[in-house]
């Protein structure tokens, strides 16, 4: 089993969850999903995040889930699960689960009632604890958990803590953060930034000193041909690239509707079988679809004159 590292670069695509519209899991769309993921690009997958409707799953389901992503998988990429949860005990049960199964470590996200430094750096300091030598990732996603977290304190974390090898950095836009992390002796070892955000400020992370993207969004190989350019240097064609997919990107970040109009997209690619979300989970209405479908069409005509 290969476990994640401060290393881990490229694009970590944030699985959904497939579901039938009766509300059952559609396993055979996670194997269609983890294909397509794959075969555009992507360097690993994320598991039971926000978007994947983690919260709506029961334990048992998550475990099928994973192991039948995990299965798929086969071992080609590491798989990273949200193991984020009120409770220490959850935190534990998930993760030695999910481990168990062939995860390369778990993504943790900070309760919202952490409010100084000093608990934001003691309920880390627990987690590593806890975990113990599972490498695990930082969620810092202020917008959803309401946490705000400084340069200095996650560099406190990191250096403190030699099993916390990665951050999902989804601060909006938090391009600053990323360059004070990347400061000289700032952190005083390498660690791994992957950025959120839906895609949306790809180039400027990258610009910035990020090693990719964990996050969803309905065209992976968009992320993964800007990481790939942008790490070659190539900055003006990724910005032109990433441009052609700006108008459906932005419109599939609408708070609310966003993982509905990510659903949407990926079931007209035929990539799952249905668009469903379970409940209570926001639905599309046919003038929501008819804008999607219109914004595909020219980001198509778009990319076929680049």
């Amino acid at each position: 089993m290969t476990l994640l590292t401060t290393e881990a670069a490229g694009v970590y695509v944030i699985a959904v969850t497939p579901f039938h519209p009766d509300g059952r899991i559609d396993m055979d769309s996670c194997d269609r999903m983890v294909d397509f993921y794959l075969d555009a690009g992507a360097t690993g997958l994320t598991v039971l995040g926000m978007m994947g409707e983690a919260p709506k799953l029961t334990v048992e389901e998550s475990r099928d889930v994973v192991a039948r992503i995990l299965a798929r998988v086969d071992g080609r990429v590491p798989v990273v699960v949200g193991v984020s949860a009120p409770g220490f005990a959850q935190i534990d049960a998930l993760t030695r689960m999910v481990m168990d199964l062939g995860a390369a470590g778990v993504m943790v996200a900070p309760p919202g009632s952490l409010r100084t430094d000093d608990q934001i750096v003691t309920y880390y300091t627990q987690v590593a604890e806890v975990l113990g030598d599972v490498p695990f990732v930082l969620q810092d996603f202020p917008l959803a958990t309401g946490v705000q977290i400084a340069p200095k304190v996650i560099a406190r974390i990191f250096n403190d803590l030699p099993t916390c090898v990665c951050l999902k950095h989804e601060d909006w836009p938090g391009l600053e953060k990323i360059t004070a992390l990347r400061a000289p002796g700032m952190i005083d070892r390498r660690i791994s930034i992957l950025c959120g955000n839906g895609g949306l400020y790809l180039p400027e992370e990258m610009g910035r000193g990020a090693d990719g993207a964990m996050t969803g969004f309905a065209y992976p190989e968009m992320m993964v041909s800007v990481v790939d350019l942008m790490t070659k240097g190539e900055v003006d064609r990724a910005q032109d690239l990433f441009d052609a997919y700006l108008p459906l990107a932005r419109f599939e970040q609408q708070p609310g509707l966003g993982l509905a109009i990510r659903k949407y997209t990926l079931a007209k690619r035929g990539i799952i079988a249905h668009d469903a979300l379970r409940k209570p989970g926001a639905m599309l209405s046919n003038t929501a679809r008819a804008e999607v479908d219109r914004l595909m069409t020219r980001q198509e005509r778009r990319l076929g004159a680049l």
